[in-house]
């Protein structure tokens, strides 16, 4: 498409130039020396008429002398360069301006006949082989005493409206030069606005094709071909990004499951070789003990988010107590806490807070950012969990005063695996992936979380959930 689109077009344009002088010279020029005729045979019309009403009665009726209608005809065919005739109804030629005056000489037109217009006022051809070339002859009728005597008959040269006609088609030809030129700007333009455009697009789509999802290009423009450019370079760095998602996912898992595989197998082989004592096999088991409890997290995460991912998330709504639910997590945290020295406190609205949701996997929500802050305050330090009521809407947020996060951070804390430099310390046997989960939770709710940190301040997590109408409230 990309080597003959814009052939087809140059070839729609030479056709267009070349069927339109086609037209101009035929179909344009014919109509055009159609006008000419039909206007001089109307002009000459009046004008014989004019001749026979005046002049030519006159003379018929003895009031003017043949000499000087002769004049007066002679003066007419030069002024509109044509032939006047006056002829008998018998055909004999009494006046012509074209020859001076004869009596004595009688000129009979042969085979005349005053109905050869056949119902019309002129006629085109050698006027009864009385001219070598086609003349427009023109009758108009003398009437004397009521009973016509003759006719008053104007002969034009067919060859000067043909010229005539030549003369007015050099508008037609200078306007049909005039719209190739235009159109050929209009090909211009096409070029620039439509043809570059999609010869980037389609050169793009073909890197694509060949999976360089790295290839950028530019169209500047704000219509729909910018748009579909612009779309082209999302839908590719979305790919590329996820491509690069993909590298980064498989690296991590290859990483979180190579550290604690690695620490299973030194411990055991040290045992089993007898590097570690027997005495202390205990404490070493423990540790094995832990990095499997970590495995086993991590494996469960995976499957959590392979879940969402391919079969979305089927939430199995409820209307439960989120304040119960908030006090039951905030409870199962009491040892952690009580190690640290850790307070948590709660600010909730109302004894009862019905919301309608998915009570485990909300619960989890909970779990979540409530074991990130715990993981993350100093000791003797305060969490604090507050649910504000705004439009029908709860609003959930779980804050901490410990190490915060930095602000480049804030944007990738939902990665997966993401874990930023200041958690790595303290985020021992996290997955990186506890966040990851709770915002695909929130966003199958149709709801939304957000995260207020300053590095070394502390962070807060937002979330909010639907508020169900007293109405509707089962006894809970």
């Amino acid at each position: 498409m990309r080597r003959t689109l814009y052939l087809k077009f140059i070839l729609g344009y030479l056709i267009f130039g070349f069927f339109g002088f086609v037209i101009v010279a035929t179909f344009v020029y014919n109509m055009t020396l159609d006008h000419v005729k039909k206007t001089r045979a109307d002009s000459t019309y009046r004008e014989a008429i004019l001749i026979a009403d005046t002049y030519a009665s006159d003379l018929y009726a003895n009031q003017t002398s043949l000499d000087t209608v002769k004049n007066q005809i002679d003066a007419l065919a030069l002024y509109n360069n044509s032939t006047i005739w006056i002829i008998n109804p018998s055909g004999r030629l009494v006046l012509s301006s074209d020859k001076p005056v004869d009596v004595e000489t009688e000129v009979v037109i042969q085979n005349f006949d005053s109905t050869v217009t056949a119902g019309s006022y002129y006629t085109e051809g050698t006027f009864f082989q009385s001219f070598d070339e086609d003349v427009l002859s023109v009758f108009a009728p003398i009437s004397y005493n009521f009973k016509v005597q003759g006719y008053v008959v104007i002969h034009t040269s067919v060859s000067s409206m043909i010229e005539e006609a030549n003369n007015q088609m050099v508008i037609s030809y200078t306007m049909l030069i005039i719209l190739f030129v235009l159109s050929l700007i209009i090909l211009i333009v096409f070029t620039e606005i439509v043809y570059i455009p999609l010869r980037k697009i389609t050169e793009a789509t073909e890197q694509y094709a060949a999976g360089n999802m790295h290839y950028e290009f530019s169209v500047e423009s704000d219509d729909e071909m910018g748009y579909l450019a612009a779309s082209l370079n999302y839908m590719a760095s979305e790919i590329a990004r996820s491509e690069d998602n993909q590298k980064k996912f498989v690296a991590n898992v290859s990483h979180d499951f190579r550290s604690p595989l690695t620490s299973i197998h030194g411990y055991l082989e040290a045992m089993l070789d007898g590097t570690i004592p027997p005495e202390l096999h205990e404490k070493y088991l423990g540790i094995v003990l832990s990095e499997t409890e970590r495995l086993t997290k991590l494996t469960n995460s995976l499957l959590t988010l392979n879940n969402l991912n391919t079969k979305g998330m089927i939430l199995e709504k409820t209307i439960f107590d989120i304040n119960a639910v908030i006090r039951d997590s905030a409870a199962s945290f009491e040892g952690t806490c009580r190690q640290k020295s850790i307070a948590i406190e709660l600010v909730l609205t109302g004894d009862v807070m019905p919301v309608n949701a998915d009570l485990g996997k909300i619960q989890q929500v909970i779990y979540n950012l409530l074991d990130n802050a715990v993981k993350f305050s100093h000791h003797n330090s305060i969490i604090k969990i507050e649910t504000t009521e705004k439009k029908n809407k709860i609003f959930v947020s779980v804050k901490d005063s410990g190490i915060g996060i930095p602000k480049d951070d804030l944007k990738l804390i939902w990665d997966r695996f993401y874990k930023s430099d200041l958690s790595r310390g303290k985020d021992k046997k996290g997955t990186g992936l506890g966040l990851s989960i709770t915002k695909e939770i929130i966003h199958a709710h149709g709801e939304h979380i957000n995260v207020i940190s300053t590095e070394g301040v502390g962070t807060e997590f937002i979330f909010s959930l639907p508020v169900v109408d007293e109405d509707e409230v089962p006894a809970l």
